[in-house]
């Protein structure tokens, strides 16, 4: 696989406490790329790691296949935001982009560049106000511009949208699908469903340490197949065994219960799940039980999050 962020055995200690521990990812080129955990998970620090901000205890990481070390040679191929970016007060959107280009570009840059990347993140209307008068929103998209100032191989963007409305997250999730396949997008957040209709790979971190990465669907699919989410009203206790029995199940549980109506999550073989649904409908009939759903179950992307961090308390949620 081309790798745009390569990271092999990458461990962060601070005396004793490891908050990263022999990190090993792939982000592919030209992919949107969710980065996840609970807090404390350890992703600021991979992308601090990552942006040159500070140093693994161990291991080693890559960004364009330029080693990321001390020398800051891996930079030159990376754009960065942080989850709460920070400029001179007294400077103005443009001049903010000036400077950042300065280090980019000997000569700098056009003023067509920065009048179109103000215009890409929302703020050509404020391009020439002082950053001190910027609400949190418009400092995050500036933040962007200033992150793509240089035409990055790579962009970082640690929690992008958290201080932003609906209206302005949604049109700044609308910039990074844009950005798909013009650059590479690495990104943390906590708001999973944007990484569900957005990520095309996800990766999920806990405690340092990694749980699972793949494609977006991919993952979603795993926990999707063969799963039947069944509703009967007036069963009784002998029914879950029942189940059990009928031919291509392979398991099933009692997942919610209220009043007479009675949800299970019945687990079928993956190539019988119609004839289940159908041997479920006869079930019903037989036993002149009211069926009330007998649909393939979708788990969103918050259920698995849960479940593979072993904190699932809910219901699996159909979407």
């Amino acid at each position: 696989m081309n790798t745009a962020i390569s990271i092999r055995n990458l461990t962060k200690q601070y005396g004793k406490l490891t908050v990263l521990n022999n990190l090993t990812l792939d982000v592919p080129h030209g992919s949107i790329f969710g980065f996840l955990g609970p807090n404390g998970a350890g992703k600021s620090t991979t992308i601090r790691i990552l942006a040159g901000l500070s140093q693994a205890t161990s291991g080693n990481a890559s960004v364009n296949e330029v080693p990321v070390t001390s020398a800051g040679l891996h930079r030159r191929y990376l754009g960065y935001i942080a989850q709460e970016p920070k400029f001179y007060g007294w400077m103005t959107g443009r001049e903010v982009l000036e400077y950042a280009a300065s280090y980019h570009f000997r000569d700098g840059v056009s003023k067509q560049r920065i009048d179109s990347l103000l215009e890409r993140v929302g703020i050509a209307h404020a391009g020439n106000r002082a950053c001190r008068t910027y609400s949190g929103g418009m400092r995050q998209r500036l933040g962007i511009a200033q992150a793509l100032i240089g035409k990055p191989a790579v962009v970082i963007l640690d929690e992008p949208v958290s201080a932003m409305d609906p209206i302005g997250r949604a049109e700044v999730l609308d910039l990074m699908r844009d950005l798909r396949g013009e650059t590479t997008v690495f990104y943390s957040t906590h708001i999973l469903e944007d990484v569900q209709r957005l990520s095309d790979y996800v990766a999920i971190l806990d405690r340092g340490t990694l749980i699972t990465t793949a494609p977006t669907r991919e993952l979603l699919s795993s926990f999707n197949r063969g799963t039947l989410r069944v509703t009967f009203a007036n069963a009784d206790n002998e029914v879950m065994t029942a189940l059990k029995k009928i031919p291509g199940v392979i398991d099933c549980t009692l997942t919610e219960q209220y009043e007479n109506i009675v949800v299970y999550a019945v687990q079928a073989e993956e190539n019988a799940v119609p004839q289940v649904q159908l041997a479920l409908t006869h079930f019903a009939s037989d036993r002149d039980l009211p069926l009330l759903t007998n649909d393939l179950l979708k788990m969103d992307l918050e259920t698995v999050f849960l479940q593979l961090l072993g904190a699932q308390t809910s219901k699996p949620q159909l979407v």
